[in-house]
């Protein structure tokens, strides 16, 4: 029961602050917070869905590739991340607001909390969602850090978004990526106390 809530309590966590990092800091400047991210950016774009609402959508979606692999339970874990995630993303944008932003601050501060955020989720062996399956398979598979995976799924989808949309976010979103990336390897090696072994490397 005390490593249930230890690990309910992180992928709370983990979701929270991937919303603060992208409702407060990202999302404002249009800018990607990730694969799945650039494509709740599309859906944005085409249907006027809020960003909350389409992130939850395509994460959803993708995440349900990796459940007959990765496992029923690692599948719920992940639902409950990627759900406060979009929650917390409606209420960050919603409920909070910062005069004179400055992009630069905001790619900064957006991209450490969306690293943090994710790493939290990886480190418990869960995923943040969507393209975050591939790169958690990856990354298990070859025994390396999912940063790298990450990044280079991410993208190739952030070429996609910005072929669709505007040349302009490549620059903000790979910087982002890169910056969160690098946050998720740091936080991925840190042998935490709190370490949760993953639940899903025995299927449910």
């Amino acid at each position: 029961m005390e490593a249930f809530l230890k690990k309910y309590l992180f992928v709370m966590l983990g979701g929270i602050f991937q919303g603060f990092g992208m409702g407060l800091f990202l999302f404002p400047h249009a800018i990607p917070s990730g694969g799945a991210g650039g494509l709740a950016v599309i859906l944005n774009y085409w249907f006027s869905i809020g960003m909350g609402p389409a992130l939850w959508i395509v994460n959803f979606s993708l995440v349900l590739v990796g459940i007959n692999y990765l496992g029923k339970r690692f599948f719920l874990w992940t639902f409950m991340g990627i759900t406060m995630t979009s929650l917390s993303i409606d209420f960050f944008e919603t409920y909070v607001t910062i005069p004179n932003r400055n992009l630069f601050f905001d790619l900064l501060i957006g991209s450490i909390f969306l690293g943090t955020g994710i790493g939290i989720l990886m480190k418990n062996g869960v995923s943040n969602g969507g393209v975050g399956v591939i790169a958690i398979m990856i990354a298990y598979g070859r025994a390396i850090p999912p940063g790298k995976p990450l990044f280079y799924i991410n993208t190739c989808i952030f070429l996609l978004t910005a072929a669709l949309i505007d040349w302009k976010i490549i620059f903000l979103a790979i910087t982002s990526q890169w910056i969160a990336t690098t946050v998720v390897d740091v936080i991925y090696r840190i042998n935490f106390a709190w370490r949760i072994i993953p639940s899903w490397r025995k299927k449910h």
